[in-house]
């Protein structure tokens, strides 16, 4: 098969409803050659359901990036589906999660904060070194982030944690270079996802893009952020790595 990433195997996390980036993603690898492989957390029936609407078959793994005891079994998880011997060439982290209280910059406890951290952005490291053994050869992390450079209306401790995804992509390709692992975020606008809807005021946060892109976004189209992940889940980037690539609309460099 032909295609950008023919022959590639991609692990993809966060595949929740069709309307997810990282659904629009695994389409997107699938169609350009890639075995793709889902990861789960808490209902994995629902994404085995979503799962059987991508252009092929893709097996689901349960993972949740906060227990530890699965991530350490991930790599055996992932073998099991690539078979002894086969290599993983890149992982797709597509995980958020704030509780309300994140949502609130001067009353959120560090209880919230913590596990916004966690999940959000401690976890790309988590799932990257879960999944280094099945990756000798070395190949891509793409993570998914919204841009942390400024305090947006709503977002509050989110935004800090995006911050925190951010600086953890840049340590990780540093610690990783050696190893031929590259790691790089796409920087999306937003999407009206099933992620958005648990934001409180996400309509008064995605109204910036109706009046600020020079090029025009889309709320409802996750599809050109799930092509920026595929470009750099592929050959086309193999000297690029600590980058932050803005698939926004032009958002993000619009002055005042």
């Amino acid at each position: 098969m032909s295609g950008i990433l023919a022959g590639k195997r991609i692990l993809v996390t966060g595949v929740i409803t069709e309307a997810s980036i990282a659904f629009h993603a695994a389409k997107l690898a699938q169609e350009e050659g890639a075995e793709v492989i889902l990861t789960g957390f808490g209902r994995v029936s629902l994404v085995e359901r979503i799962a059987k609407r991508l252009p092929k078959p893709a097996p689901v793994i349960e993972l949740d990036v906060q227990n530890q005891e699965q991530l350490d079994g991930l790599a055996d998880k992932v073998r099991e589906h690539l078979g002894e011997g086969v290599d993983l060439d890149g992982v797709v982290h597509s995980i958020a999660f704030g509780p309300q209280g994140a949502f609130n910059f001067l009353e959120g406890s560090w209880e919230d904060v913590g596990t916004a951290v966690h999940v959000s952005a401690y976890s790309l490291k988590a799932l990257t070194m879960a999944c280094l053994p099945v990756m000798p050869r070395g190949g891509s992390i793409v993570g998914l982030t919204f841009d942390a450079q400024f305090a947006w209306p709503k977002y509050d401790w989110m935004g800090v944690a995006k911050a925190a995804l951010e600086s953890t992509s840049r340590y990780l390709a540093r610690d990783l270079g050696e190893r031929n692992v590259r790691c790089n975020l796409v920087s999306a606008g937003p999407i009206k996802s099933m992620a958005a809807k648990s934001i409180p005021g996400f309509e008064e946060l995605a109204d910036v893009w109706n009046h600020r892109a020079p090029i025009g976004w889309d709320l409802t189209d996750p599809e050109p952020a799930g092509r920026g992940v595929v470009a750099l889940l592929s050959d086309w980037f193999p000297r690029t790595t600590g980058e932050i690539v803005h698939v926004d609309g032009g958002v993000h460099m619009m002055g005042a």
